[in-house]
């Protein structure tokens, strides 16, 4: 099952996810929301549409735009809506 985990706390944990480009997203549900803080950091993406960053959290440490999420993703990206993935330095594993 795959966990992302940063800073020796796991942030998300599920059985099911999306793989898009090589990255797993997480479902909204499996995410633990309390260790995500907003970030104003912009990107769009050719075909997956707006990107919302997040930098994660943990105790003093935070780890800038390191998740991010499609909240209302172009139609060819449907399948991640709302999913969460992430990348420097949280450690993602099955």
């Amino acid at each position: 099952m795959p966990k992302a985990i940063w800073n020796g706390t796991v942030i998300a944990e599920s059985k099911e996810y999306e793989v898009v480009e090589g990255n797993i997203y997480f479902p909204p549900s499996s995410v633990k929301m309390e260790f995500l803080r907003k970030s104003n950091t912009p990107y769009t993406c050719p075909w997956k549409g707006e990107c919302q960053y997040f930098d994660v959290v943990v105790g003093k440490k935070v780890n800038k735009d390191a998740a991010w999420s499609y909240p209302n993703p172009k139609p060819a990206a449907k399948n991640i809506k709302g999913y969460v993935a992430f990348w420097n330095g949280v450690e993602v594993k099955e």
